[in-house]
């Protein structure tokens, strides 16, 4: 799996997104580990941006493998048993990575 790959599922996932559905400001960045890069997930102004880059002003900073990312997206593997045994390790506002990972379902 390649970060363009999982950037691209990402987009998929967030395609329901409706500008401006979102108010306030997120920005969490998404580190898979076992490919050593980043992307990020922003919404600024009302607008959703998934970009292959990393994020020096996130709210927070998720680490996961790219697999276990795709399928934590996909509702295969749950955000909560992900992060307490050890698959996901959140650096910074676990509230905003919580609205992001809401913001991907649809919710």
């Amino acid at each position: 799996m390649t970060l363009e790959n999982v950037v691209n599922e990402v987009r998929e996932k967030a395609a329901s997104y409706q500008e401006g559905s979102y108010e306030g400001f997120l920005a969490v960045q998404i580190t898979l580990i076992d490919l050593n890069q980043a992307f990020y997930v922003e919404v600024k102004n009302g607008k959703l941006a998934i970009e292959p880059h990393e994020y020096n002003d996130r709210q927070a900073n998720l680490m996961i493998t790219s697999a276990n990312f795709v399928k934590m997206i996909n509702g295969k593997l749950n955000s909560v048993l992900a992060f307490t045994t050890g698959k996901l390790k959140i650096d910074g506002d676990i509230g905003k990575a919580t609205e992001m990972a809401n913001l991907l379902k649809g919710g």
